[in-house]
């Protein structure tokens, strides 16, 4: 599990059965998205979800006016 999932979404619903799930089982950056893996033990549907970020501006290299 990346920091992300400790950081990240919690008490996401099932997408089967609907009941809550206390946090991802699984992260990974992938550029500006975090995909998160999550298992319902009530019903043991997997699922991912994917979150989407604005793009960070590299304060090193970014260029001023």
């Amino acid at each position: 599990m990346t920091p992300h999932a400790a950081t990240g979404p919690h008490n996401n619903p099932c997408a089967q059965c609907g009941l809550p799930i206390a946090k991802p089982v699984w992260s990974e950056p992938v550029g500006c998205r975090v995909h998160y893996d999550w298992i319902c033990v009530a019903c043991d549907y997997e699922f991912t979800t994917i979150a989407i970020y604005a793009e960070r501006q590299d304060v090193e290299h970014a260029i001023a006016a």
